[in-house]
């Protein structure tokens, strides 16, 4: 293979990946797409994962992108996807990038509006899944107590 036919950034799904990591690897760097399902991708499409993003064929790189947009075509299995039984359609998708970032802002913002207790403990920072709050969650909040300024010293008054 000469370096002319190797490319070091690869554009798959709106996001630039480096050709240099193996292709398992580089797919994980998309927003939405893990380990288990970039190995399950590329076992459907018959694609080495151990071979560099940069070196794939341009055909490669579509199929692995169509594969990652719409997991139904390619016959993956429900539990690999990120939204089961979705609220709005029933179905269930597999969301990417910035589809994925937008989809969580709604499901939060449905959740305020509803004034359910996640809806609740979002709207005022805490944590959400029953995690204890007496010792961790402090980030970005004052803790302990508050000291007083320092004083300076004033000049003793000589008699």
């Amino acid at each position: 293979m000469s370096s002319a036919e190797f490319r070091h950034i690869v554009r798959i799904a709106g996001r630039d990946l480096s050709g240099t990591k193996k292709v398992v690897a580089a797919l994980t760097d998309i927003r939405g797409v893990g380990y288990s399902l970039a190995q399950a991708v590329l076992n459907l499409a018959k694609i080495d994962g151990r071979s560099r993003l940069g070196s794939l064929s341009e055909d490669q790189l579509k199929e692995i992108e169509a594969s990652i947009r719409d997991l139904s075509k390619i016959g993956a299995p429900a539990w690999l996807m990120n939204r089961r039984k979705d609220i709005e359609t029933g179905t269930d998708r597999h969301l990417i990038g910035a589809d994925l970032d937008l989809t969580i802002k709604t499901d939060i913002d449905r959740e305020r509006s509803v004034g359910s207790w996640r809806g609740w403990r979002h709207s005022l920072g805490l944590k959400v899944r029953g995690q204890r709050t007496r010792t961790t969650g402090r980030k970005g909040r004052a803790v302990g107590v508050k000291k007083a300024e320092l004083r300076v010293p004033t000049e003793e008054k000589k008699e």
